[in-house]
């Protein structure tokens, strides 16, 4: 996110998610009751444009991956007490979160500064359990030392989940965070997505990749990493992460979900992991 300029992906995934209840027929694949507080005075319009095309592959692809992301990451997020959303953007599960359970916002500084207006302008108060931890994840030090810094254990076993961020960076980005992740406790368990390279995609995933690289790049926050399943299981590995599933979007939710006779389809451009560090 460039300095001073809100994050169009962050607020077109926050738009999707606050959509999908509005424009999708049950069963619900995910429900997040604040998005579309965060959008504030945009929520109207963003929504506007799922409700009047909500069958266009961008718009439709993009509430199906961001009800799915969400879900199987949130369905982990019970098994631990401290939890790290690398690249929150206007994730909201800290402001949702059981009191139990420690929840650690990390992202670009100007992303974070963007969103406290947002939650202040939304009357949304940080919980007690929140933090709202500033980084940038193409900068050497990585997550880890502010996580430290913010009160994050990293001694104990966590759930780290980096949803929507891995094509935005370089592979070296990518690699290095991975890194970090990997030198956490034994026990750890990792939730990330990744894009396919082209002649992996599926038909649908093809071409949401072409009109979704276009929209991003005028956007100023063009795509720059995509990762063939073995090439990231690999990578992984690599750093000390074993990869206990690495799916499609359809095998990410139960089977029932996709019962469904709206826009909603799972295409395969994006894929979804989990990890757990071995220590």
């Amino acid at each position: 996110m460039d300095e001073g300029r809100p994050s169009r992906t962050a607020l077109s995934a926050a738009a999707a998610r606050a959509a999908h209840p509005l424009v999708d027929e049950r069963p619900l694949i995910f429900t997040d009751p604040l998005a579309g507080r965060l959008l504030g005075g945009l929520a109207d319009e963003m929504i506007g444009y799922h409700r009047g095309n909500g069958g266009h592959i961008i718009l439709a692809g993009t509430r199906t991956i961001t009800t799915v992301r969400s879900r199987y990451a949130e369905a982990r997020a019970g098994a631990f007490d401290q939890y790290a959303v690398l690249g929150a953007g206007l994730d909201t599960y800290a402001f949702r979160a059981p009191a139990g359970i420690r929840v650690f916002e990390v992202d670009h500084p100007a992303t974070q500064e963007w969103k406290k207006g947002l939650l202040d302008a939304a009357g949304i108060a940080v919980p007690e359990n929140a933090a709202l931890v500033p980084v940038d994840f193409e900068k050497p030090d990585g997550p880890v030392p502010p996580l430290e810094a913010a009160g994050f254990d990293t001694a104990r076993p966590a759930l780290v989940s980096w949803l929507g961020v891995s094509y935005f960076l370089t592979r070296d980005a990518v690699a290095g965070t991975l890194a970090e992740i990997g030198r956490l406790a034994p026990g750890t368990e990792l939730v990330m997505d990744y894009a396919l390279p082209p002649g992996l995609r599926d038909a649908e995933g093809d071409a949401y990749a072409e009109i979704a690289a276009q929209v991003t790049r005028e956007a100023g926050e063009p795509s720059r990493s995509r990762f063939a399943p073995d090439e990231v299981d690999a990578l992984l590995a690599e750093h000390g992460l074993d990869v206990v599933e690495n799916v499609t979007l359809e095998r990410a939710v139960p089977p029932e979900a996709w019962r469904r006779t709206d826009a909603l389809r799972p295409f395969d451009y994006f894929r979804l992991l989990r990890a757990v560090v071995t220590g």
